[in-house]
């Protein structure tokens, strides 16, 4: 009996320190603009798993996906005021925080996914997101969005001709804008969300973004029926912190969130690169017409006055050349 008394008591003290853990947690909101079937939130999801279980609970993430905390650009707003503590965002918005985040957006920069981790992951990549600091946030780690692709309502795009006339939404981003202007495209920058029901309307005739947003939207439904996979860009998706957030967290802390977000974006690349092959085919099998094999050199070709508009990336852009060829 006494033994069963001493087990009884142990087990509710025990629950009596769990919930005093539980009420002393901090709560952190973050926030991505995507539904549940995207790969943003497989990375916050795995974030959140690494936090919770390396500080013991004592940092709680709640994730707010379907933009039901504003856009991207809306929320790094927010994060800049310290009124909203997270967020998974696509590289767009943040040329606007900090001008030397547009390099990243320049059109063919990389030839593919390894080229990308090799630039993002390293000095160059670290030397970009310690830029934004200066506008109040904090860059933790690269997650992907991945290499962009025209879709339209129109027709087939098969070289850079074809794609003359169309007017489709681009990120409000101005290397973007800069980009599709030089294709002759009627570019619209606008938020996710205003884009979805603009295709619906036919307000624009298309967008652009990688195999997994298309397939995670269903963009068929959204009068989507011609797909150019012209991989134009790659775009990442930056987990960001607010600054003033991340200097709240003790240093042993900060460590942790930072590892955390790497772990979580490798996670999430190679969440994209299993779903890819399974999500193109899907696509095709909707009736979406997909252009494999355009004619790239043409599209490069109508871009290349967009790197001379822009000297100020040109260092960067040779340190990036550079590395790329060792």
């Amino acid at each position: 009996m006494k033994k069963v008394l001493i087990f009884a008591l142990a087990l509710a003290l025990a629950l009596v320190f769990a919930a005093a853990g539980a009420f002393g947690a901090t709560t952190l909101k973050l926030g991505t603009t995507v539904n549940e079937q995207d790969s943003f939130q497989v990375a916050a999801e795995k974030f959140k798993a690494l936090v919770e279980e390396r500080t013991g609970g004592e940092y709680v993430i709640e994730i707010y996906p379907n933009g039901s905390l504003g856009g991207e650009s809306d929320m790094l707003d927010s994060m800049t005021m310290d009124m909203l503590d997270m967020g998974i965002i696509t590289s767009g918005p943040f040329v606007n925080f900090s001008a030397m985040m547009g390099v990243l957006d320049m059109p063919f920069l990389f030839a593919n996914n390894a080229e990308a981790y090799k630039v993002l992951d390293g000095e160059i990549g670290q030397e970009l997101l310690d830029t934004l600091e200066a506008a109040g946030l904090k860059g933790l780690a690269y997650a992907e969005r991945g290499f962009r692709n025209v879709t339209n309502s129109v027709r087939p795009v098969a070289n850079a001709e074809d794609i003359k006339g169309l007017k489709l939404r681009v990120m409000e981003n101005e290397v973007y804008t800069a980009t599709f202007r030089a294709l002759g495209v009627n570019a619209t920058p606008m938020q996710w969300a205003d884009a979805l029901t603009a295709m619906q309307q036919n307000t624009i005739e298309g967008e652009e973004n990688p195999i997994n947003v298309i397939f995670s939207y269903g963009l068929w439904d959204y009068n989507q029926k011609y797909v150019t996979l012209d991989r134009h860009s790659y775009s990442t998706a930056i987990i960001t912190m607010s600054l003033e957030a991340f200097k709240r967290l003790d240093a042993e802390t900060q460590k942790i969130f930072k590892q955390a977000a790497q772990e979580a974006a490798e996670y999430e690349r190679q969440w994209v690169a299993d779903q890819e092959a399974g999500q193109f085919k899907a696509i095709k099998d909707h009736g979406v017409n997909v252009v494999e094999n355009p004619d790239v050199d043409s599209f490069r070709q109508a871009v290349k006055g967009v790197y001379e508009a822009y000297p100020q990336y040109a260092d960067t852009i040779a340190r990036i050349q550079s590395l790329l060829a060792r």
